[in-house]
């Protein structure tokens, strides 16, 4: 099936129960990291500024996510975007590389506040976006020398989605993901990994490109053929679901990459019963991209993010990464940056062979009295193999949204995401007052 036919016929009846688990799963989860992302610095500016320079017009407009404020549609999806990739802890694809739910998610939103629709139509928008957006991912990975950021094929997702929404013919959401393509950020990741900055994971630009490229092709602009929509990862489009197959959660808010180093830590200092005054340094041997995140000192929430041995070092000292570790004061801890500074990533050929589509990585543990402790080679809980449990996904969700909504808000939005495909409007507007208007904290 072609792209612009999956895109244009697909009903919520075509939508099998394990797609709609993982929407409903990865919609709790962005909303979370979303509540705690619309606090930081980064969102902030990226708020501010989409509502500087893409204001609210009498045409359209939409609320900003956890803000409230009106900007247009456009700005909306680029702020709330902002917002949630300013938390590294949201939904993503292994073998893409990235996110598609940070952009997806804000765009939609945007679109929703505008426009009303039921939970079946908000689930099947989210399916289809998703799918196409991975499809486009890997395609690009395929054919293009650099590894580009989500923002670059996200873009393409968005874009159809969009279309879609607005009521396009096939032929329109065609040029819709050409134009989304076309214009969509090609950030490189590995620009990001080695400097650590707020431009991230290229989803601020992914998203609003990509509702701008469907309206583009609505009013008959006309876009270069997607490349990315065409290939081999395209076939069985429709038959069966990447999205079902390859969306990861993650239980901490950095990088993937170190989230195997992480969990090899952690099961290391739990079964020997090892407390951190007892580690004297830690190696850590994984792929080669993860060890350009180094991050032995990192003085900034992005430098942070963008990690393994801090992180590393948070987890054997405290014992979770959660929203503390996020706050600036854990970047001068000197125990964690006593075991930071100790740590030595090297660069493993093996594990750079089979971290394709996986994360792979292997942790040892010195000990002052001269013992060592060494993991297996392991990858990261939270894949399609090793899932969270339904509990873990809430505990997150609470854990990132409490303080922002308070906890009996939280709880009323946890419920209506449970079915939120089963919402009629007015259910679905219950649900979009609780993330589009500013939180009471």
């Amino acid at each position: 099936m072609l792209m612009q036919d999956f895109a244009a016929s697909l009903s919520y009846q075509d939508l099998p129960e394990d797609v709609l688990k993982v929407l409903r799963r990865s919609l709790l989860d962005s909303l979370g990291v979303a509540a705690i992302g619309s606090q930081t610095e980064m969102a902030k500016i990226g708020t501010k500024t989409a509502r500087m320079l893409f204001g609210a017009t009498s045409a359209s407009a939409a609320r900003c996510l956890f803000d409230g404020h009106l900007a247009s549609l456009a700005g909306a999806a680029m702020a709330g975007a902002i917002s949630i990739d300013s938390i590294d802890a949201h939904d993503g694809t292994s073998p893409c590389k990235g996110h598609a739910g940070s952009a997806i998610f804000p765009a939609l939103l945007a679109l929703a506040d505008e426009r009303p629709m039921t939970g079946q139509d908000f689930a099947t928008y989210l399916a289809l976006a998703y799918e196409i957006s991975y499809r486009a991912g890997l395609t690009q990975h395929d054919t293009c020398a650099d590894y580009h950021t989500s923002g670059a094929w996200t873009a393409v997702g968005v874009a159809a989605m969009t279309a879609r929404v607005i009521g396009c013919n096939p032929m329109q959401i065609h040029e819709a993901a050409g134009i989304g393509e076309y214009h969509g950020p090609r950030s490189q990741m590995m620009r990001c990994i080695d400097h650590p900055t707020m431009v991230r994971d290229g989803v601020g630009w992914g998203a609003p490109t990509g509702l701008t490229a469907g309206f583009l092709a609505l009013n008959g602009f006309t876009g270069a053929p997607a490349l990315t929509c065409e290939g081999p990862h395209w076939h069985g489009l429709g038959e069966t679901w990447n999205l079902v197959s390859d969306t990861h959660y993650k239980p901490y808010p950095c990088c993937r990459w170190a989230h195997p180093s992480i969990d090899a830590a952690a099961d290391l200092m739990a079964k020997h019963q090892i407390t951190h005054q007892e580690i004297s340094s830690v190696e850590i041997k994984t792929f080669h991209n993860a060890t350009r995140l180094a991050g032995h000192r990192p003085s900034t929430a992005d430098e942070f993010a963008y990690s393994i041995a801090f992180p590393v070092a948070c987890m054997i000292v405290r014992g979770q990464i959660g929203p503390e570790e996020l706050m600036a004061e854990t970047l001068k801890d000197p125990e964690i940056l006593r075991i930071s500074t100790a740590t030595e990533l090297i660069d493993d050929p093996h594990l750079t062979q089979i971290s394709e589509g996986k994360r792979w990585a292997q942790v040892s543990l010195r000990l002052r009295d001269g013992r060592s402790y060494d993991s297996a080679p392991r990858s990261p809980r939270g894949d399609v193999d090793m899932p969270l449990e339904d509990a873990e996904i809430s505990q997150k969700f609470h854990l990132f949204a409490d303080p922002i909504l308070g906890w009996h808000n939280s709880k009323i939005l946890e419920n209506l995401c449970a079915n939120f495909d089963q919402l009629d409007p007015p259910g679905l507007q219950s649900l979009l007052e609780l993330v589009l208007k500013k939180p009471e904290i």
